[in-house]
């Protein structure tokens, strides 16, 4: 959860993932679907994904038992050599050298090493100086400490030199230089792309609107239920359930006829952005009023368990795309706001 992620956002996903799934066992052994729910929200779910798989290679191929060679730590899905090395060396004080962001940070400055995150030749050079300066002693504590070091000292902008125990020995602070390690990463247009995605609601039964106007003070012409698809496993939202994409509304009618429903009405929301590591997406958001086909119009349609009718009253606990999210939020904001779930969003 570390990875990418800042701690005080990790937290409360942490506390409520341990609580769900205690042991390497239980994590195997759970459904995808609530693993990656219970990662909504953090992003690049591919490390969630990963996990769950590493449980599963663990429990057939360990017992169950967390493996204590770094080269198998290594070879399981989602773990790099930094991560194996902190993963030994601070639960079993095995003697293995360090790399993440913080300790990059404080190696880069401590010795003026040239270079960006993610350059080869500036990588290099930081795994060997963590390799000498880390001491097959205490190397818990000694790893435990350049990250904390990184994290609360030697931070990105404005560090507090004056309290660093090396500050003595720190050749960019002795040139006035902190800001300049390590260096920053050449900057590169990020494309930007767009999608329209629809989001089928389902039209009510006539039994079920009559029974709505006799029991509630607001009658409502469309239920709460919108049609989402689990997407597939690599690739972009991988595994999490989204609504359907088009790349033109022209595209629309023939996508609708695939999930054997046919159009009452159709409503654009305002189109909005969300970014991804290397590129932005304007997703322009379309709620499509429907009802089902008979049997003779429809057609084949995907399996059932990769899409699901989500009820907003009740939601499921699967993993959703960060735009999916804000787009189930809009829809149940404007049910509660006005009782009805056919008025404008």
């Amino acid at each position: 959860m570390l990875q990418q992620t800042q701690v005080a956002t990790v937290i409360p996903y942490y506390h409520r993932f341990m609580e769900s799934f205690p042991t390497i066992n239980d994590l195997a052994n759970a459904e995808e679907d609530v693993v990656l729910h219970h990662w909504t929200g953090l992003g690049y779910y591919a490390r969630a994904r990963n996990l769950h798989k590493a449980a599963k290679i663990i429990q057939q191929d360990y017992h169950g038992k967390f493996p204590e060679n770094i080269e198998q730590v290594i070879a399981l899905p989602g773990i790099g050599r930094s991560t194996a090395g902190a993963i030994l060396s601070l639960s079993l004080n095995q003697h293995h050298p360090i790399l993440d962001g913080n300790v990059k940070r404080v190696l880069a400055r401590s010795y003026v090493v040239e270079g960006y995150n993610g350059l080869t030749k500036f990588d290099k050079a930081l795994w060997q100086l963590s390799e000498q300066l880390t001491p097959a002693i205490e190397t818990a504590s000694f790893n435990q400490a350049m990250m904390d070091l990184g994290a609360t000292v030697c931070t990105r902008s404005k560090p507090t030199c004056e309290v660093c125990p090396v500050e003595s020995a720190c050749l960019a602070n002795a040139s006035d230089q902190q800001a300049n390690f390590p260096q920053k990463k050449p900057k590169k247009t990020i494309p930007e792309k767009s999608t329209i995605m629809i989001i089928p609601r389902l039209r009510q039964s006539l039994n079920d609107h009559l029974t709505n106007k006799a029991t509630s003070k607001h009658s409502t012409k469309y239920s709460t239920k919108v049609l989402m698809e689990k997407r597939p496993p690599a690739g972009i939202w991988g595994g999490l359930w989204c609504f359907y994409e088009v790349s033109s509304t022209r595209d629309i009618p023939k996508q609708l006829k695939q999930l054997s429903l046919k159009a009452i009405s159709e409503q654009t929301l305002p189109t909005f952005r969300h970014t991804f590591s290397h590129f932005h997406l304007d997703i322009t958001p379309i709620v499509i009023d429907c009802e089902m086909l008979t049997t003779e119009q429809s057609v084949a349609i995907a399996e059932p368990n990769q899409q699901t009718w989500y009820d907003l009253h009740q939601p499921l606990d699967v993993g959703l795309a960060a735009s999916t999210k804000k787009l189930l939020s809009l829809l149940t904001k404007n049910i509660n706001d006005t009782g009805e779930s056919h008025q404008t969003i």
